[in-house]
């Protein structure tokens, strides 16, 4: 897969098959999606692109969030490259790109840049300053550009359509497990481990310590993991939140991984979320502490 920051693409993309979306958690509704204009591209020969939006364009506009990500852009590009996307184009989210009106969208980047045949969106896609395009303007273009729109059908389950918003409801209720059937995967976070105040190796549990950046703060307490490093994969226990009982202030990852004896600093590790286990809490002593972490590792 071919990756670009920037539109000019190599003249072998051009006249392809894109699809446009933020993509966000990748779950199993994108994912039919994403196959769906493969195949089309298979169909007619041409080659299959993804353009996608760094950063997620609400952080952009609302500086206040700082936990919304369901996945980050390198999980983002490997779950692509799994799809056999032939390039992907990652468009710098900025001021000057918000403020590209929707006929200019079209007319500069869809058509003089890209030359698209096909074009794969959702039925909410809004783009162009103040989101005033949408799959109308899109389809009343169609015939002056000379490309064809295909808007998407949602994949459902329940008789509720799969969304990533949906996914972040779920985790900010700890339903994990649910989460994880509609992601098509466990939904995890990759981070470097950080050098923490090694409590959990005083107390006999030691801990790698993540932070978790911009991804959901899913609820908080603790989860049943598995850890994957380039070298291993290990089974493990976690816990996010704040450590009241040390009257922490940080929000933090802190997994404890089963059978590893060597410390992992400023390693990257991806840590999957298997099923929620309890809410955090504060304990009256370390003694207790202790006695519930031993009956949360049993339980794991």
């Amino acid at each position: 897969m071919k990756t670009y920051k920037k539109v000019n693409i190599e003249k072998k993309f051009k006249k392809s098959v894109l699809a446009i979306g933020n993509f966000d958690g990748l779950h199993l509704g994108h994912q039919k999606v994403l196959r769906q204009a493969r195949k089309k591209a298979e169909k007619h020969k041409l080659k299959f692109g993804v353009m996608t939006f760094e950063p997620v364009p609400v952080m952009f506009f609302n500086k206040k969030i700082k936990h919304h990500r369901i996945n980050n852009l390198k999980q983002k590009i490997i779950g692509f490259k799994k799809i056999k996307v032939d390039f992907l184009i990652i468009i710098k989210f900025n001021k000057k790109f918000s403020n590209l009106s929707s006929n200019k969208f079209i007319e500069k980047i869809l058509y003089k840049n890209l030359n698209i045949k096909y074009l794969f969106v959702s039925k909410n896609f809004k783009f162009g300053k103040n989101r005033e395009g949408n799959v109308e303007k899109l389809k009343a273009n169609e015939k002056k550009y000379n490309f064809k729109t295909i808007i998407s059908e949602p994949l459902k389950k329940n008789r509720k359509v799969i969304s990533s918003t949906m996914i972040r409801k779920l985790l900010l209720k700890g339903k994990i497990t649910k989460a994880n059937s509609i992601l098509g995967r466990s939904w995890s976070i990759e981070g470097k481990v950080i050098k923490g105040k090694q409590r959990g190796r005083k107390i006999g549990f030691p801990t790698c310590n993540i932070k978790i950046d911009s991804y959901i703060k899913p609820k908080l307490g603790v989860y049943s993991v598995e850890v994957e490093t380039n070298s291993f994969k290990r089974k493990g226990i976690a816990n996010l939140g704040y450590r009241p009982t040390f009257n922490g202030q940080n929000l933090l990852l802190e997994v404890n991984i089963f059978g590893i004896k060597f410390n992992l600093y400023k390693k990257i590790i991806r840590v999957k979320f298997i099923k929620f286990i309890r809410n955090e809490k504060k304990f009256r002593s370390i003694i207790e502490l202790k006695e519930q972490i031993k009956q949360d590792i049993k339980k794991v």
